[in-house]
């Protein structure tokens, strides 16, 4: 087979260029600093056949312009940088490749937990800084509730990690009802339950219109006193304004962010501004290991398209086009 696979990006992983090459594929890379307008150069003026998308929008316009575009897959699970409307439109799939980095955002939000909890980074900047400022109120997480709004597979290894140091760890997600997906974790009926009694609540939910502003002001007054907030999904699912509120007024202890409303943060921010906050630029999934991952399982999901052997529907965000790509194969 020879086809041709854009990523939107300077470089993939080479376990995602092995795959490629082998299959005979050309892979061609945007350039370093492209963005939106130079994707949509690019997708008009070669004849693509695949996308791995990765950070950079893939507009309509992107997908309208390549008339032989027949699949895309996201380095990733997130897709709200991709029309998924437009490419739906044209009957292309549009995977994920979900759990390739669970094991790496999942790690980061234990790293974020312990963090905010013990207040390490502004310790370490009062030291910086000259200062043998000692936090007198960290806190020990021992004996404490685990609250976790999605119990993928990030969620199922945050509770087995969270279970080890002695947290007792529960969760809310609709997809898996009142059975628990891992013997580390309790699932209960509603996010109010999960609420009143997470001292630290972490979000693992993809981003959609039912999950936007999913966690507001009313639920984070729901959360017992000083909890701690974790975000290593995507900003867009926690009210910010009122986040930064609860952190300021003390009815919260601390915030862990790996994922904010504006990426990058402006200077202004106000998260900035607020001294028990811990934040790190949306990088979770961005250690090697996950990378490599994400690469292999985003160049199998387009060489199984292309090839007429989709990967698992449960990948696809769009599956309704599946079965329009089978009868076009």
């Amino acid at each position: 087979m020879s086809a041709t696979v854009f990523v939107t990006a300077p470089r993939l992983g080479q376990a995602g260029v092995r795959t490629l090459e082998d299959a005979g594929s050309r892979i061609i890379y945007l350039p370093d600093g492209g963005g939106r307008t130079e994707v949509e150069e690019i997708m008009a003026s070669e004849a693509v056949d695949g996308v791995i998308s990765r950070t950079v929008e893939l507009s309509a316009a992107a997908i309208e312009a390549s008339p032989r575009l027949r699949v895309i897959s996201k380095h990733g699970v997130g897709v709200g940088n991709i029309d998924v409307d437009a490419a739906t439109a044209r009957g292309i799939p549009v995977f994920t490749t979900p759990g390739a980095n669970a094991q790496s955002v999942a790690e980061l939000t234990i790293a974020l937990m312990f963090n905010a909890a013990r207040r390490v980074s502004w310790m370490d900047a009062e030291i910086r800084a000259g200062r043998w400022s000692r936090a007198q109120d960290g806190r020990q997480l021992a004996g404490g509730t685990l609250g976790l709004v999605g119990a993928g597979q990030i969620g199922q290894r945050v509770a087995r990690t969270a279970a080890a140091t002695g947290m007792r760890v529960l969760a809310f997600d609709p997809g898996f009802g009142l059975d628990s997906p891992v013997p580390e974790l309790a699932m209960v009926g509603s996010l109010e339950e999960l609420l009143g009694q997470a001292d630290v609540l972490s979000i693992h939910v993809p981003l959609s219109e039912r999950t936007r502003g999913l966690i507001g002001a009313p639920q984070l007054a729901l959360l017992p006193a000083d909890a701690i907030v974790l975000n290593t999904a995507r900003g867009e699912v926690i009210d910010e304004p009122a986040l930064v509120e609860a952190l300021r007024s003390g009815q919260l202890f601390a915030a862990g962010l790996d994922t904010t409303w504006s990426e990058p943060m402006e200077p202004g921010n106000p998260l900035l501004d607020c001294p028990n906050v811990v934040v790190t630029p949306h990088v979770g999934g961005s250690t090697p290991a996950a990378l490599e991952a994400m690469a292999l399982a985003a160049a199998r999901n387009i060489l199984g398209c292309l090839e007429g052997t989709p990967p698992d529907a449960r990948s696809c965000v769009n599956p309704t086009t599946l079965s329009i790509e089978r009868s076009n194969a």
